[in-house]
């Protein structure tokens, strides 16, 4: 019974050795637009499945090409993002071990009916850095045709303890909160 155990822990220890002897993974490419042209200055976002984490940013070169090196094997999502907005995100990219993967974007032409409808009902989404001094990473807000927060926007304003203590100050008279009866209460 030792020896069977014995034997199943080293051959265990000899799995995990090697898948952290494995080598780095690649996601290469190239970038064209609707007209077969390559797209230069283009972002291309390695991150989890679920978008919650970003490992990795190219940018293509004139001729559209793109490489990213250095990732851990697994399984990506891959966003081509074009003048800050998403063109193309492909969920299910393998990246695997010594091995560059291919992935080419080849955006097509869009109809001018639906050119007109998508511009009217689609979604801009704009990628927001982190804030200063936070632990959290960034995340993809909705914005409209002008670059505003949409309406599904969390609608936050940053603002000072100071800033609260006035605003509080000019909403009642005496600082303190209204009553139900809508007379501010000084004592018992």
């Amino acid at each position: 019974m030792f020896i069977k155990s014995l034997q199943i822990g080293l051959m265990g220890f000899f799995i995990c050795a090697a898948s952290a002897w494995a080598g780095p993974a690649t996601i290469q490419g190239i970038v064209k637009d609707a007209q077969g042209k390559p797209i230069k200055n283009a972002n291309i976002r390695i991150e989890s499945r679920d978008g919650k984490q970003l490992f990795n940013t190219a940018k293509t070169d004139a001729q559209g090409r793109y490489i990213s090196q250095g990732l851990q094997p697994g399984v990506y999502r891959v966003s081509l993002v074009v003048n800050g907005a998403v063109k193309s995100a492909i969920s299910n990219t393998n990246a695997k071990s010594d091995q560059a993967t291919q992935l080419n974007f080849d955006l097509k032409p869009v109809a001018a009916g639906q050119a007109n409808a998508a511009q009217k009902k689609g979604k801009h989404m704009v990628w927001m850095p982190p804030a200063t001094g936070s632990h959290t990473g960034g995340r993809w807000v909705e914005v409209d045709e002008n670059g505003n927060a949409g309406a599904g926007a969390l609608n936050v304003k940053r603002g000072s303890a100071e800033a609260v203590r006035r605003q509080q100050m000019n909403n009642t008279s005496s600082g303190l909160p209204p009553t139900s009866s809508g007379a501010t209460s000084v004592g018992p």
